[in-house]
């Protein structure tokens, strides 16, 4: 089993603003650079592998968290939110937006991507990091660990997540040789200090 633990990247100017940024290639607002620079990480990664998001805000909390190379991943970015990036949920139209959240894992927005599609990446990521059981640190999106969540807990989405997913704590996982997802000992590890 590969430990693995999944970070969501600091705040941005829109996760301020309540935006959907999806694929947009916002960097660190500086409050977020501030926020990434007090997390720690649990003493079990401090030799891990390092992954990241293509992703800009990825990309600065990874050189923020570690000195460690650091590989891009691109099936760590976020989900594609289409049409709807840049938007508001409150642009949104409300009885659309009800009824396709109802869809969980197929949800979509148009022209974007979906949660089912995201768990498909996520799963062929995990079944290559599984062939090396040295732990690994990987910097991405609330919409990865989202996907990550629901592989491994079989959460369809269409409730409310198994576990709180906040901004100042990390996914702990393990991956195994089949490239299944599990939950790590401890459901959620704090970074901050």
């Amino acid at each position: 089993m590969t430990p693995l633990l999944l970070i969501r990247h600091g705040a941005t100017e829109w996760n301020a603003s309540r935006r959907l940024q999806g694929r947009a290639d916002i960097g660190l607002s500086a409050a977020g650079r501030a926020e990434v620079e007090s997390w720690r990480l649990p003493a079990a990664f401090a030799e891990a592998r390092w992954l990241t998001s293509p992703l800009r805000r990825a990309r600065e909390t990874a050189a923020l968290l570690t000195d460690r190379p650091v590989t891009v991943e691109p099936r760590l970015i976020e989900m594609d939110w289409g049409a709807w990036e840049g938007l508001r949920a409150t642009d949104l139209d409300a009885e659309e937006l009800t009824a396709r959240e109802a869809l969980g894992l197929d949800f979509r927005p148009p022209g974007g991507e979906s949660p089912r599609e995201v768990c498909a990446r996520i799963r062929l990521l995990a079944l290559e990091l599984a062939g090396d059981p040295t732990p690994v640190v990987a910097v991405c999106h609330k919409g990865v660990i989202r996907a990550a969540l629901a592989l491994a807990t079989g959460w369809d989405m269409r409730a409310r997540p198994p576990l709180p997913l906040v901004r100042d704590r990390a996914l702990a996982l393990r991956a195994a040789a089949d490239g299944r997802l599990e939950l790590g000992a401890s459901l959620l590890d704090l970074l901050a200090a």
